[in-house]
């Protein structure tokens, strides 16, 4: 969900390596990996850049080589498929102070990550869809830091946006399911990252879904909850 440009009077954001929703542009143009794994690179002594990278990437950051087998797209799907269960479960039984509790120093509180995950996964939906009914369609980036600012995100309750993701996922994963072959050989236009294949989004999917989940699993267990 990269920037295209500061929004009309808003200052520009200051960007590190990393972003919240693990989509800047070192991210996505990382050369090319395997398409089902992530980076696991073993860091020798641990400084507070590394623990950092660490709690930002709990499973790695994404990485894509290009096309997969049938196997593996519904392997992907089946990610997809699970993402509301498994975000609900992340949650379960956590009190608003918890909620409000950022998932790293400087991070997203838990609250956030959990009202991000439905507001990026509505965009990626309507970009599938885009890319199966247009021509190499130019997509609308967004400002997922300043969405994640807005009051709805702060304080609308969680269920709201857990409720939101079991409805969108059942129609995405519906989608995802109905594509054949030639289907999947389609794309979109990313403004600065260029061509981006509904192949390598699936997989950008899969991997978002568990990363946002990990945010949260992952504080939970470093602080016993």
């Amino acid at each position: 969900m990269l920037r295209n440009g500061p929004s009309p009077g808003i200052a520009p954001i200051h960007r590190p390596a990393f972003s919240e929703g693990g989509f800047s542009r070192g991210v996505l143009e990382i050369g090319s990996a395997a398409a089902l794994s992530v980076n696991t690179t073993a860091y020798p002594t641990e400084t507070t850049e590394t623990m950092m990278t660490d709690l930002s990437y709990p499973i790695g950051k994404f990485h894509y080589e290009g096309s997969i087998s049938e196997d593996q797209k519904q392997k992907l799907i089946d990610d997809i498929s699970r993402v509301p269960m498994n975000l609900r479960a992340a949650v379960s039984g956590l009190s608003d102070a918890q909620l409000d509790t950022p998932y790293r120093p400087g991070g997203w509180t838990v609250r956030q990550v959990t009202h991000h995950v439905p507001d990026s996964h509505m965009n990626a939906y309507v970009r599938f869809k885009l890319g199966l009914t247009e021509n190499e369609p130019t997509i609308k980036p967004y400002e997922q830091q300043l969405w994640a600012e807005l009051a709805d995100t702060k304080s609308t309750p969680i269920e709201v946006s857990l409720a939101m993701l079991d409805s969108l996922h059942d129609r995405w994963v519906r989608l995802l399911r109905s594509l054949n072959p030639e289907d999947w050989k389609r794309s979109f236009r990313h403004p600065e990252l260029g061509l981006v294949g509904l192949e390598k989004n699936l997989a950008l999917y899969s991997w978002h879904g568990r990363h946002h989940v990990a945010h949260i699993t992952s504080l939970r267990e470093r602080n016993g909850w």
